[in-house]
């Protein structure tokens, strides 16, 4: 399957770009005045709210996640928008589709593709399209998101309250950090606003272009996060199940008549409103739906098999043995409701806007809504409301039976630990909505109370009608500057935790930004397994694996061979670190950077020289490959140490040391592609030993024998074998004693 979604961009644009020509001729000031006039001031703090919240969002996502963030999922998403505007499903890596392969990818035959739906990626494709920067789509949805919370927030009571419900939504942390990244939970909630916007819309009005609307909204919700969008949509497709079956047996009418109308000459238009309504919505839903189904035949070769049962089949909603890459769990219900239950304690107390104070403001405004429908006052906003209030069911009752919010969750009663630290308990992102909007009501109801009712009457006649206006205003102010305070340090937590790893990710990437490459091909290393973009996200490849760099898995010398083979007139680099990468922000590595050649001839000579600690008394030359071993002592060794040695298509061979030819049998048989191994250790008066370690990468060719240069180099200390996050780091004279010097030339001959 294939499209050009980069055309089709252009085709839309177009006459967004003749607006804008026409907004900017002579006569744009006029058009500027009627524009105002038509927008009106209430639409006007509509637009004031979601420019706020998206310029929020980008500069956090451009400052603080600069090299994206710790969920490693990001890359995935990026990819995919990469592909998409490329005209790709899948990416074709053939023979080296392991070398390729990004993190969440999963592999048919030399096939790779993504465990996730393409929507939230095609969201972010628009932007990279259109901007070539990806994070304005961030902006958008945030924008996007609070301005609709504020219109629900209106349609539940009134403007005041909509528009303060968009500024704590805006506000709250898991909005601001889990919007400023490239994950699909923002983007579905946009998607779900915008079917429950429509819907709602179209149950006052009638309006049967608002239920197209809907459903197309909710179906592609459901394309991007099928189990999201459905604990969404619960309450309303309950209350439509509601207002259908009302419409066919109430008031005297029966199920016979309706369809005896369906099937008259007026057709579809001679059915209640709220049957035609709901049908259009629900056709929408379905079409998406079947999308959806149609997508995941074309990719997992099944309707009804996503993606993400395709890369790990125990990984979805239900209880029992779930796993996924070997993590597994016993996901009891007991479990399931603990990890619930943390998961809402945190989002109730850190991660709504005013934590506390912000749960608490929302209990009130439950409590006056409630006033309401029982009363029945506000028929309308008591609709709304009523629907909105469902998702405190259907929200945290969906999750109890998914295993992600115990996953993200690295000990269960630690809110400081795990995925929940940084971006909060984002399975529950919807959930902010009602919170927002009941908090709203609250607030603003307490205000109307304070300000209107017997509290302000006992006031003025205590004191005065302006002293009692100055009283409720500080008793305002005092709660706003205790939500502001809140919400502030509920955000500085998450914010210094990110910003660690950004340091970390910033000193990790720093010769890669340094460099200049120009045709390039990259080794990588790969810390948490066979895969790209976990942990280096920031080092993607072009869809093709074409680009004007490329980068690849460092592997074993055949698989490193095989990507030369593939990639023969680029500059090659090797990117390695020294240390342990670790989840740790505080734990940092010191990266490097090294051109690579690949000298081939009959033979090679390589000559190899260390430098020697004076209290030194001896040393260890050995040349090895697999358990073949080649060894030379050295007592007292002057300052420098130099191993000759060489290389054929058959046998490496232990030349000499410090110019003394090495007697007797020196050398082991290699095979036709092969690590060679040259190990120097040093051992001090006390016993103590310093290695070097090198690795060199060798293949047999038509032409003689091949090697990469320079090898992969290590020193370490009390061990002969040293571990690969002992990198050696020719370019930093702090990271090795003074005395440290680690050099191999290697030269043609024949």
């Amino acid at each position: 399957m294939s499209f050009d979604l980069r055309s089709l961009l252009a085709i839309v644009a177009r006459p967004l770009r003749q607006q804008f020509r026409r907004l900017t001729s002579t006569d744009a000031a006029t058009r500027v005045s009627r524009l105002r006039r038509r927008i009106g001031s209430g639409t006007a703090s509509y637009l004031t709210l979601g420019v706020s919240a998206g310029i929020a969002v980008f500069l956090i996502a451009v400052f603080v996640f600069p090299y994206h963030s710790v969920n490693h999922d990001e890359g995935v998403y990026l990819m995919q928008a990469s592909m998409l505007l490329e005209g790709q499903l899948t990416l074709a890596g053939g023979d080296l589709a392991d070398v390729f392969r990004p993190w969440f990818f999963i592999a048919d035959g030399g096939e790779l593709y993504p465990k996730y739906n393409p929507v939230p990626a095609a969201m972010v494709a628009v932007s990279m399209a259109l901007f070539n920067e990806p994070r304005v789509t961030l902006a958008v949805v945030a924008a996007g998101n609070a301005v609709l919370v504020a219109i629900l927030g209106s349609m539940v009571a009134d403007r005041r309250v909509g528009l303060l419900a968009g500024v704590l939504f805006a506000a709250s942390p898991m909005t601001l950090f889990t919007s400023s990244v490239f994950l699909p939970y923002a983007p579905t909630t946009l998607l779900n606003l915008s079917f429950a916007v429509a819907y709602l819309h179209g149950v006052r009005t009638g309006s049967l272009r608002a239920a197209a609307a809907a459903g197309v909204a909710i179906g592609l919700a459901a394309f991007a996060r099928p189990y999201t969008a459905i604990l969404f949509a619960a309450p309303f497709i309950i209350h439509a199940l509601w207002s259908v079956t009302r419409e066919l047996w109430v008031d005297d009418r029966s199920l016979t008549r309706q369809v005896r109308l369906a099937g008259s000459r007026a057709g579809f238009r001679s059915l209640p409103t709220p049957i035609q309504r709901n049908t259009l919505t629900g056709i929408g839903g379905s079409a998406f739906v079947g999308l959806t189904l149609a997508y995941n035949a074309v990719l997992t070769g099944a309707p009804l098999t996503f993606p993400y049962q395709a890369f790990a089949p125990l990984d979805g909603p239900g209880f029992g043995f779930r796993e996924i890459l070997g993590y597994s769990v016993d996901y009891t219900l007991a479990l399931a409701i603990e990890s619930n239950r943390y998961a809402l304690q945190f989002l109730g107390t850190r991660w709504f806007v005013g934590g506390v104070i912000g749960t608490l403001a929302a209990a009130g405004g439950l409590l006056v809504a409630a006033r309401w429908w029982r009363k029945r006052d506000r028929e309308w906003g008591s609709t709304a409301g009523l629907l909105l209030a469902g998702l405190f069911v259907s929200v945290p009752l969906g999750n109890i039976p998914f295993w992600g919010t115990h996953n993200m969750l690295a000990e269960l009663d630690n809110p400081a630990n795990g995925l929940v630290s940084h971006f909060g308990p984002f399975y529950y992102f919807d959930l902010l909505v009602p919170l927002s909007i009941f908090a709203a009501l609250g607030l603003v109801a307490s205000w109307r109370w304070l300000r209107e009712e017997a509290a302000f009457d006992r006031l003025a006649t205590v004191t005065s009608p302006a002293a009692a206006r100055g009283i409720a205003v500080a008793v305002a102010l005092v709660a706003a500057l205790a939500v502001g305070g809140a919400t502030a340090g509920a955000v500085a937590e998450p914010l210094d935790r990110n910003m660690a790893y950004t340091e970390k990710y910033e000193t990790a990437y720093e010769p890669i930004e340094s460099a200049d490459f120009e045709n390039a091909l990259v080794f990588i290393p790969d810390p948490y397994g066979p895969w790209q973009n976990h942990p280096f996200q920031s080092l993607r490849n072009d869809p093709g694996f074409d680009g004007e760099v490329v980068y690849a898995r460092d592997r074993d010398a055949a698989g490193n061979f095989e990507v030369l083979a593939a990639y023969p007139n680029r500059s090659v680099y090797r990117f390695a670190y020294r240390g342990v990468w670790t989840p740790n922000p505080d734990q940092h590595v010191a990266p490097k950077l090294e051109s690579l050649s690949t000298p081939t001839g009959e033979s090679l000579q390589a000559d190899t020289q260390v430098g020697v600690a004076e209290q030194v008394t001896r040393a260890i030359v050995a040349l090895e490959v697999d358990d073949e071993t080649v060894i030379r002592d050295i007592d007292a060794p002057g300052e420098t140490i130099t191993a000759n040695w060489t290389l054929d298509n058959g046998s490496a061979r232990l030349v000499g040391v410090d110019g003394t030819p090495v007697a007797g049998n020196t050398s082991v048989p290699i095979d036709p592609t092969e690590n060679v191994g040259l190990r120097v250790t040093l051992v001090d008066t006390g016993g103590n030993t310093y290695t070097y370690q090198q690795w060199t990468a060798v293949q047999s060719t038509p032409a003689g024998v091949q090697a990469v240069t320079p090898a992969e180099r290590r020193v370490c200390r009390l061990t002969t074998d040293c571990d690969p996050e002992d990198a050696y780091l020719p370019d930093d004279p702090t990271a090795h004693p003074e005395w440290v010097d680690f050099e191999t030339t290697v030269t043609t001959t024949g």
